[in-house]
């Protein structure tokens, strides 16, 4: 699959560390961006259907005015998403979500290499006073059980060493609902991305809450 540039351009938002973590200056400067491959760029989907925009509704319905930004391209492995960090975290966006590690499954990379991307993200981000949190993906079942196992232990080590918020499975509740995807089996469709969002949000919620994001109104 081709790489396309995200769609639209990382604000700025001033962030601050403070003695507990993490704190962004305040609920209404919360800058969200969503570092991904084709499932954050919204493959196959509208702009408006892509897992960034919903996100992006369903906080503000609960009051959180959170603009959430796509930093999602088509194909990207977790090396990719590393040598483009530094562009993301440019304009210094308050959090980062990151949404890495399918297509490194898919082409059977080795797990190492997922965690030492993963660790090289997290660290440009917190060096710079960014609140991170990963969403994992799982390894696809027909591939060794051994490699699935190290695979998921990727993501885990470094959630751990950075007490990172984590969501395991972005895809979790779609498998095996294949109404939930596109014709090519792969990328989910309307419907699968408001699954995806109604899951993921609690943890989403939780994560802004821990890190000084409160609801207006």
């Amino acid at each position: 699959m081709e790489r396309t540039l995200p769609r639209r351009k990382v604000l700025m938002m001033l962030a601050t560390a403070g003695p507990t973590g993490i704190r962004v200056a305040a609920a209404a400067e919360c800058r969200i961006v969503v570092l991904g491959d084709s499932l954050a760029a919204g493959y196959g989907l509208p702009l408006a259907e892509a897992f960034p925009a919903r996100l992006e509704g369903a906080l503000r319905r609960r009051g959180l005015p959170c603009t959430v930004l796509d930093a999602g391209v088509s194909g990207d492995t977790s090396a990719g998403g590393a040598a483009r960090i530094e562009w993301v975290l440019a304009d210094r966006p308050s959090h980062l979500l990151v949404e890495l590690g399918g297509n490194d499954a898919l082409r059977a990379l080795p797990p190492e290499q997922l965690e030492a991307n993963l660790e090289r993200i997290v660290a440009a981000a917190r060096t710079r006073g960014v609140a991170v949190m990963i969403a994992g993906m799982l390894a696809p079942a027909n591939l060794d059980p051994e490699y699935g196992a190290a695979f998921a232990v990727a993501y885990q080590r470094v959630v751990d060493r950075h007490d990172l918020a984590f969501y395991p499975f972005f895809l979790d509740g779609l498998i095996g609902r294949p109404d939930l995807f596109q014709a090519d089996g792969i990328h989910p469709n309307a419907a699968g991305v408001t699954v995806i969002v109604e899951r993921i949000l609690p943890t989403i919620e939780s994560w802004l809450r821990n890190t000084g994001v409160r609801p207006q109104g």
